[in-house]
């Protein structure tokens, strides 16, 4: 048996007393380490894992409300751009409008001016008319002296000859405007 000990002894494979109580020491470690040490790192784990699915929950919510927040930009924009080009619609027809209006008050305007303008000339050429007719009446009466030689002493005759110079002179005037208005 010496024999057999000493080869039990020097062959590694064979168990001795040393390998029995190592064993029992790991044995007891994991123990220790199962129950004590695991659980505080599972724990651990499980609140990271918890964590990381919270951070994934939280970026999926923050996608959808980005998209929800682009979706309702793009219907905010679309409705500002729909808006000013109604803006722009009702100012080009505004500016239509008053483009109308200044243009029709400025026919209206200048045909005032030209009707008061002709109505000024006729009514200088009334007065001038007027004026002409005393001049003229005095000269033909003067002209009509002289040649007769002799003054008209009946102020009836006067206006009798100035009337029918004066109407002489209203006929030459309508045949000369008429003329020129044809």
């Amino acid at each position: 048996m010496a024999q057999h000990t000493e080869l039990a002894a020097g062959n590694f494979l064979v168990p001795n007393a040393t390998f029995i109580a190592e064993f029992i020491a790991f044995l007891i470690i994991l123990a220790i380490i199962g129950k004590y040490i695991l659980p505080r790192i599972d724990g651990a784990l499980r609140e990271r894992q918890a964590l990381i699915r919270q951070q994934m929950q939280d970026s999926e919510d923050a996608k959808r409300r980005l998209a929800e927040a682009e979706r309702r930009y793009q219907e905010a924009l679309n409705e500002a751009r729909t808006e000013a080009a109604q803006i722009r619609e009702n100012a080009r027809a505004e500016a239509q409008r008053t483009i109308e209006e200044l243009h029709a008050k400025a026919r209206e305007d200048a045909a005032r001016i030209v009707q008061r303008g002709e109505e000024q000339l006729l009514n200088q050429r009334a007065a001038i008319v007027r004026e002409l007719r005393g001049e003229i009446g005095t000269l033909a009466v003067e002209l009509s002296e002289k040649i007769i030689d002799q003054r008209l002493a009946d102020d009836a005759q006067v206006a009798a000859t100035v009337d029918a110079f004066l109407a002489g002179l209203e006929s030459l005037d309508k045949a000369t405007a008429g003329g020129l208005d044809a």
